[in-house]
C-alpha cells in the first residue's frame, strides 16, 4: 500500500475515532463522571484540529474533481476561464492542507502543552555575562507577555549593577513549553561592556535550561527523601534583606538535586515554590532516562555556560543574532532582545518538523 493511501486509512481511522469520542460526550454515564469526561473531552480536542482538516481536504478534492469534469464537457469561453481559475485555486488549497496533515500527524511531544520552568545563569565573562542573563530574562518576559502569557520568578540572584547570576522562572501559558523548548542552552553576547573605558569588544555567556512543568501526578516525593533548609533572604551583592528565615533551599537526597528559592516573604511559598521546581527536574530527569538519545541529546543543551558550548550568538556591534544549529542570522537583533522571537522560534520549530516528517517518510519507505 502506498504511503499516501496509509496516510488516508489512517485519517479516516482518526475521524471515525472523533465521532465515537463525540457520542461519548452526550452519554449519561460519562457526563455524571467529571473526570471521564474531562479525558473524553481533552481526547476530543486533540483530534479536533487533523479530522478538520481532513474533512476540508476530502472536499476539495471532490470540488477539484467535479471542477476537472466540467473542463472537459465545457464550451464557453468565459465559462472555461472560471473554471481553470478555480481549479488553480483548489489544487493549491489541497497542496496547502496535505502539507498540514502531515505536519499533524507527527508524534506530538506530550510536554507541548505544559508551562515551562526556565533557568538563566551568568557563564563565563564575570559582570557582563550577569548584565547579559538579565537581558535574557527579560527577553523572555517579553516574549511572554506578547503570548498573554504569566511569568512567576521562583528564585533570582542579582548582582549590584542590575544583572543576574540566576534566575529561575515560570512561563505559565498554553504551549509555552512547545514554543521554548528550543531555547536550552549556551547564549553569547559580543559587545563593549559599560564599564569597558577603552571600547574593547567582549564575548560573554549565559546558560538557558528549559523543564516542563511536572504534575504532581507525574512525579511522587517522598518527604523523607528531603531535606529543608531555611535561611534569610539576600539581595544584590549578597547582603541579607530581611532579619526572617524566609527563603528556603530543598535538597532531594536520592538525586542530589538541590534547589533553592528566596523571592516570596513566606517560608512556605518559597518552599512550594522550591518542591515545584525540583519536580520538573526530576520529570526531565525521568524522561531522558525514558527516551535515551533523545532525551539526553536536548538535556545536554543546557550546557556549562563556557563560551565555546553555544547555541546562539547575539553580536551588537554588527546588529545581528546568529543561531548557529540552524545557521539562521538575522539583523533585528534589538528587537529580539525586546521580546520579539517568533522568527527564530518559528524556525526551529520548522526545521524540527522537517526533521520528522523525513523521519516518518523514511519508515513508510
Amino acid at each position: 500500500m502506498e504511503r499516501k493511501s496509509i496516510m488516508f486509512e489512517k485519517l479516516q481511522n482518526l475521524d471515525d475515532k472523533f465521532e465515537e469520542l463525540n457520542q461519548k460526550m452526550t452519554e449519561p454515564e460519562i457526563l455524571a463522571n467529571p473526570q471521564e469526561l474531562t479525558k473524553v473531552a481533552k481526547a476530543r480536542a486533540d483530534l479536533e484540529p487533523v479530522v478538520l482538516a481532513w474533512r476540508e481536504y476530502s472536499k476539495v478534492v471532490e470540488e477539484l474533481e467535479a471542477s476537472k469534469e466540467m473542463l472537459g464537457i465545457e464550451t464557453d469561453g468565459d465559462m472555461l476561464d472560471m473554471i481553470k481559475a478555480e481549479i488553480k485555486g483548489l489544487s493549491e488549497r489541497k497542496e496547502s492542507l496535505e502539507e498540514e496533515i502531515n505536519i499533524l500527524l507527527l508524534p506530538k511531544d506530550p510536554n507541548d502543552e505544559r508551562n515551562v520552568i526556565m533557568e538563566v545563569r551568568a557563564g563565563t565573562g564575570g559582570d557582563e555575562a550577569a548584565l547579559f542573563a538579565a537581558d535574557l530574562f527579560r527577553m523572555y518576559t517579553r516574549y511572554a507577555e506578547t503570548k498573554g502569557w504569566g511569568v512567576d520568578v521562583m528564585n533570582s540572584n542579582e548582582t549590584d549593577d542590575g544583572g543576574y547570576k540566576e534566575v529561575t522562572f515560570m512561563i505559565v501559558g498554553k504551549g509555552a513549553y512547545s514554543k521554548l523548548k528550543f531555547e536550552g542552552g549556551g547564549h553569547r553576547v559580543q559587545r563593549v561592556p559599560k564599564t569597558e573605558s577603552s571600547g574593547r569588544i567582549h564575548t560573554s555567556a549565559a546558560t538557558v535550561a528549559v523543564l516542563p512543568e511536572a504534575e504532581d501526578v507525574e512525579v511522587e516525593i517522598n518527604p523523607n527523601d528531603l531535606r529543608i533548609d531555611v535561611f534569610c533572604s539576600s539581595g544584590p551583592g549578597g547582603q541579607s534583606v530581611n532579619t526572617t528565615k524566609s527563603a528556603a533551599r530543598v535538597t532531594h537526597l536520592p538525586t542530589g538535586l538541590v534547589v533553592s528559592c528566596q523571592d516570596e516573604k513566606s517560608q512556605q511559598m518559597n518552599k512550594e515554590k522550591a518542591i515545584k521546581v525540583l519536580k520538573s527536574r526530576l520529570l526531565e530527569k525521568m524522561q531522558a532516562e525514558q527516551h535515551g538519545e533523545e532525551a539526553e541529546k536536548r538535556r545536554s543543551m543546557i550546557g556549562s555556560g563556557d563560551r565555546s558550548e553555544r547555541i546562539r550568538t547575539y553580536n551588537f556591534p554588527q546588529g545581528r543574532v546568529t543561531d548557529h544549529r540552524i545557521n539562521l542570522t538575522s539583523h533585528r537583533l534589538e528587537s529580539i532582545l525586546m521580546g520579539d522571537l517568533d522568527e527564530i522560534i518559528d524556525a526551529l520549530v520548522s526545521t524540527e518538523q522537517a526533521r520528522l516528517l523525513k523521519e516518518a517518510a523514511e519508515e513508510v519507505e
